[in-house]
């Protein structure tokens, strides 16, 4: 497996794409001294005896209350057990792995007071395989992801639970058979721990990149749709998409025409079509989808800029001594992206099927009624094409905007948040419902395209289409759907359509 060094500052999505498909990571060297600084600069600061947020005060509402020398150990374990309050499901174990990763970057900068053990620790859980069992609910985005983060940092106290590979151990116990101890807390080390948006952040970079995913491959599926509806390529001459200027819509447009390429289907019906235009869910795909490319990229630069900040409160600046309180824990960039890639996804998944239901309609494909050699006696692809809008219609409930909604919380001290949590928590479950209506139109498609046979595709299209009929064969007479669908779904989700297109798909990250 690869491994990740992380220079803080400037680590790429690439890179925060290889960690959360599983890559080891190492933390650059090069950052202890700066750690060792940032630590020093507390003692230093703790010496003047000035209360200082966070790290001899209370917290929150509680920031007026002084906290003695003798007590800042407890007060840092306190906060850690106290907001350790997290509910729900478990997160996905490559999400918090992520999350993990995000905090150990953050921390490395030297701006969050923490000791060089602290962050070894944390960097010595990523590279055992210890990951924290972080509930999936409790985090209003502002404040900092606390309740998740929380549940983190505890585990590095010997709190809570930690899973090792499929095993679910208290966390003392995994750290023990991992030959490592529990830390600790020195002053200000809790709050940095469980201040800053890393858990927000994680689950919207988990979802840009299942996005990315989900968008390449409905680029396959769209351009086999439009095979199989005998569609025209004209739409996607370069020249329309040039006066327009939009780079998504460019290179969504230029993609479709690689994927068609040679296809005998396309030479069939250059000439003499009676059908002038195609319904709009064939002809404007480059504007759909290259908004939704452009939309991705935007959410991508958003994220990029905060996987490589510090979001913890205060900040420290050893330079001055100097002990800064601020807003950086407040995640709204995280909610805005989050929110982008929740619309992008919605109309991927939205134009998939009106492109299904385009396929089922003799009136507007040309095929057979709901995809079937005998209509009537069997009803087809009628059902899947509801199932695909069921899943549709989930989606648009789901793309409200979480950045719209606030909450005032912590006795009103904290009373304006991002909902950023939710916002970027919602992405995975709303990429597995696109998923599935992209399985559904890969299965109409490539059904409809046998209706043309002897005449083939192009090259891209036909390996597509030998994938799925490889493990689903030609729908002949009415039969168990459920398997089908989950093959496909399957191909979807495990990227076969993104290498079958190769360097002919744009991408985002």
């Amino acid at each position: 497996m690869n491994e990740v060094l992380l220079t803080p500052g400037t680590v790429s999505l690439r890179d925060w794409r290889a960690i959360y498909r599983g890559a080891e990571v190492k933390l650059d060297s090069a950052c202890m001294p700066v750690i060792a600084e940032s630590a020093a600069a507390v003692a230093r600061i703790l010496a003047k005896g000035q209360p200082v947020y966070g790290i001899n005060t209370g917290f929150g509402k509680l920031a007026s209350v002084r906290i003695g020398d003798e007590d800042l150990a407890a007060l840092q374990r306190n906060i850690v057990l106290s907001h350790a309050a997290g509910t729900g499901e478990p997160s996905p174990v490559a999400v918090i792995r992520l999350m993990m990763a995000l905090k150990l970057a953050s921390l490395a900068q030297g701006a969050s007071g923490v000791r060089v053990e602290t962050v070894e620790l944390l960097e010595a859980m990523l590279a055992r395989g210890l990951t924290p069992v972080v509930p999936s609910q409790g985090s209003v985005g502002a404040s900092g992801d606390l309740a998740p983060l929380s549940h983190m940092a505890a585990t590095m106290i010997g709190v809570g639970e930690i899973f090792v590979g499929d095993k679910r151990l208290p966390a003392a116990q995994a750290l023990a058979e991992a030959g490592l101890a529990p830390v600790e807390l020195g002053a200000k080390e809790g709050l940095a721990l469980l201040n800053g948006t890393q858990f927000s952040t994680a689950n919207a970079l988990a979802g840009l990149f299942e996005a990315e995913r989900l968008f390449q491959s409905a680029l396959v599926t769209g351009a086999l749709s439009t095979e199989a509806a005998k569609g025209s390529d004209t739409p996607f001459d370069c020249r329309i998409h040039l006066l327009r200027r939009h780079p998504g819509q460019i290179e969504v447009a230029a993609s479709l025409r690689a994927l068609m390429q040679g296809s005998a289907i396309r030479a069939s019906h250059l000439e003499n079509d009676a059908r002038v235009q195609d319904p709009y869910c064939l002809r404007c795909q480059p504007q759909v989808m290259g908004a939704a490319l452009d939309v991705l990229r935007q959410a991508a630069t958003t994220l990029e800029i905060e996987a490589n900040g510090v979001s913890d409160n205060p900040l420290i600046f050893p330079e001055a001594d100097e002990a800064l309180s601020g807003g950086n824990f407040h995640a709204e960039p995280v909610a805005f992206a989050a929110d982008m890639i929740a619309l992008a996804v919605c109309e991927i998944g939205s134009i998939s099927e009106r492109r299904v239901a385009m396929l089922v309609d003799p009136a507007l494909s040309g095929l057979p009624a709901f995809l079937t050699p005998r209509p009537g006696l069997n009803s087809g692809f009628m059902i899947p094409q509801v199932t695909a809008a069921a899943l549709v219609s989930e989606n648009k409930q789901k793309a409200y905007p979480a950045s719209v909604d606030s909450i005032p919380t912590s006795a009103n001290q904290e009373d304006h948040v991002s909902m950023a949590a939710h916002g970027a928590r919602r992405l995975i479950g709303m990429v597995a419902n696109a998923d599935a209506v992209l399985g559904i139109e890969l299965l109409a498609a490539v059904q409809g395209i046998d209706f043309h046979a002897p005449l083939a595709s192009s090259r891209a299209l036909e390996k597509a289409r030998e994938t799925l009929r490889a493990i689903v064969p030609t729908l002949e007479e009415d039969r168990h759907f459920h398997p089908d669908m989950e093959a496909a779904n399957a191909l979807i989700r495990s990227g076969a359509l993104v290498d079958i297109g190769g360097d002919l798909l744009p991408g985002v990250a």
